[in-house]
């Protein structure tokens, strides 16, 4: 009986303690399974997507706006597209990223200044997101990869603001105030919008404001709009506008930037799903319909106002679209997505025309009639057809019961808008007090290609 029970005890206590640790077995592979590890899949979507929106800028929007300028002035507007993927890496990697993205109250603060915290060799998931809603942060991508789609964003939206001081501004004073209206208007308004800890962020603890902002309605048009707005009233007109005809010089570059853009903002709006998945495709379906309604709806107006439909009023209209989508692309199903952009397309028109002409201010390219009006029509909208069944970590809008988003879009735009105004005008205040804004009435005349860059785009 003793040697029965010492034979049995020790084999009982073995079989207890293998029972008692199942669970523990099984709660480590769980943990295990559910952390979240990289995707091969989503890393590529989201490379793709980075190169995608650094196309929209080299050579898209270098294209479309050098067209649309006098043919003195080719290179010195294409040079300010180049300058901006120059400057704003560089102003992303000292501390431009770590204000937009680090967990904070107001700004993310400097503790990934210079990327420190980062895993050098990418091959560890996003630590941050883990708290973070999926079409914002993701948990299968390196932190590296997050940080550089978002730095294209962070590129193309003070080259947006070129367009409304066209062929006035001096090259050095462009690159002095971009430099400090990324640092004091964009990566700001990127946190309180997306980072952890924003403001104006759905879904975030810290929120003031649960606005809804898929892929930079606020904080990419709407900012650089207003912007611009305030730059073509603080520079003034250009020399002789509007009396004399101040035509594009080459509609076939602003043809085929146009085209670039279209196809690169794929990466803007569906890459905004941080992975490739349902929600991506989603954006990029209703990005796509919206820009053919909102193309359809500026050449429309257009055909009825003047009785011709053009070939730059249509790709306006396609970048109008573009734009009016952007905030809208991941919460709203294709129906919605047309609605949306054909508001856009004939807003837009006549923000460019009526408007434009009744004020008599010089917005050179139309930057404040596309992009500022644009991406408020889009805003606004998104807070009327956002519907959760397309994305579970949005919200309803206004026609699915949900009429206290509409608010908060219409409040959201308003501190943008703010933001973006009070700022600016501070910003140009100082450099034209310091270093001149304007460049001089003879280097106007000669243009900005030999007079700011000692060089001609052509020599026929």
């Amino acid at each position: 009986m003793t040697t029965r029970g010492l034979g049995i005890g020790p084999l009982a206590a073995a079989i207890g303690v293998c029972c008692l640790s199942v669970p523990a077995w099984a709660q480590g592979d769980a943990a295990a399974s559910s952390a979240p590890k990289l995707d091969s899949g989503d890393i590529s979507w989201m490379l793709t997507s980075s190169a995608l929106v650094l196309f929209m800028t080299l050579p898209g929007l270098a294209l479309f706006y050098s067209g649309l300028v006098r043919r003195k002035n080719v290179l010195g507007t294409m040079a300010q597209s180049f300058a901006m993927a120059v400057l704003i890496t560089l102003q992303w990697y000292v501390l431009g990223y770590s204000l937009s993205f680090h967990e904070g109250i107001g700004c993310g603060g400097l503790d990934w200044a210079f990327f420190r915290g980062f895993d050098p060799s990418c091959a560890t998931p996003d630590p941050a997101s883990a708290a973070n809603a999926g079409y914002q942060y993701a948990g299968t991508i390196p932190l590296q990869l997050h940080m550089v789609y978002q730095l294209m964003f962070a590129i193309i939206t003070p080259g947006l603001i070129c367009g409304a001081f066209a062929e006035r501004m001096k090259f050095s004073a462009m690159a002095v105030f971009t430099l400090l209206w990324a640092t004091l208007v964009y990566d700001p308004l990127a946190h309180w919008v997306w980072g952890k800890g924003g403001w104006l962020r759905a879904g975030d603890s810290a929120a003031i404001v649960e606005a809804l902002d898929f892929a930079g309605g606020t904080v990419v048009h709407i900012s650089s709009g207003v912007s611009a707005l305030v730059c073509a009233l603080y520079l003034g007109k250009r020399r002789g506008f509007p009396t004399e005809p101040m035509p594009p010089h080459n509609l076939t570059y602003s043809f085929i930037g146009a085209a670039m853009l279209w196809v690169g903002w794929f990466g803007f709006n569906a890459g905004s799903a941080v992975a490739s998945n349902g929600l991506a495709v989603s954006a990029f379906v209703a990005t796509h319909f919206a820009t053919a309604a909102a193309a359809a709806g500026w050449a429309g107006a257009e055909w009825i106002h003047r009785g011709k439909p053009s070939v730059l009023g249509g790709i306006s209209g396609a970048v109008a679209g573009l734009v009016a989508i952007t905030p809208a692309s991941g919460f709203v199903t294709p129906g919605a997505a047309i609605l949306i952009g054909l508001a856009g397309g004939v807003v837009c028109f006549f923000a460019c025309t009526l408007v434009k002409n009744a004020f008599g201010y010089d917005d050179s390219l139309d930057a404040f009639g596309v992009h500022g009006v644009g991406g408020t029509v889009g805003a606004i909208l998104t807070g009327v057809f956002a519907w959760k069944a397309v994305n579970s970590a949005g919200l309803d809008g206004l026609l699915h019961g949900n009429a206290m988003q509409l608010f908060n879009q219409v409040a959201a735009v308003a501190t943008t808008i703010l933001l973006a105004a009070v700022v600016t005008y501070i910003l140009l205040l100082l450099v034209d007090k310091t270093i001149g804004l304007r460049v001089s009435e003879p280097e106007e005349i000669e243009g900005l290609d030999l007079s700011q860059h000692g060089e001609v785009g052509y020599n026929l």
